[in-house]
């Protein structure tokens, strides 16, 4: 079960002056953390819920893991929602995700960093409406350079930063990325 109390902390703590779009994140996750009934479920829609993102670096730190997701039909991180049996913190959540999705093994004894903080909109679909996902990203690294795609994702690629423009990466996760490399 995720400590509410000790998220609520890692989140205030976390800071960056310079990324405004984050500290307005930052206040909308720490709303939705004190304000909400189930904060971490996936079915709380309003106002959203929280989930967990991997920024996984390369071994030689040159490049990021991406998931090109099948229902969003784009490049992201991979990620996705807390599972409240299995999950003890986001963290844990993020990297589940990234194993699940890509197959990556993650090296155990780098602690992960909070190195984002990102609500961004997901478009209503089947039984869920539109809703926001309260995304917190965390830095990892990958033990070797081999994955495995599941069935969530249509493709798997590294890369490398100067190349975040072929894949349209949103800016929150740019700059997430860049957090990582600096660690």
């Amino acid at each position: 079960m995720i400590d509410i109390p000790a998220l609520l902390l890692l989140i205030s703590e976390w800071d960056d002056p310079a990324d405004g779009e984050a500290e307005k994140s930052r206040e909308l996750c720490g709303g939705l953390l004190r304000e909400t009934a189930a904060p971490l479920s996936r079915y709380q829609f309003t106002p959203g819920h929280i989930t967990g993102t991997a920024c996984i670096l390369h071994p030689s730190r040159n490049s990021i893991l991406l998931v090109h997701h099948r229902k969003l039909d784009r490049w992201l991180l991979p990620g996705g929602h807390v599972e409240g049996n299995l999950d003890g913190h986001v963290a844990e959540t993020a990297r589940r995700e990234a194993q699940e999705e890509a197959g990556v093994q993650i090296d155990a004894s780098l602690p992960p960093r909070l190195v984002g903080i990102d609500v961004h909109g997901i478009p209503a679909r089947k039984k869920e409406p539109f809703h926001l996902h309260h995304d917190l990203i965390f830095s990892f690294r990958a033990e070797s350079e081999h994955f495995l795609a599941s069935a969530e994702v249509r493709g798997l690629t590294w890369c490398a930063l100067e190349n975040f423009d072929h894949y349209d990466l949103p800016a929150p996760i740019r700059r997430a990325v860049k957090r990582s490399i600096q660690y």
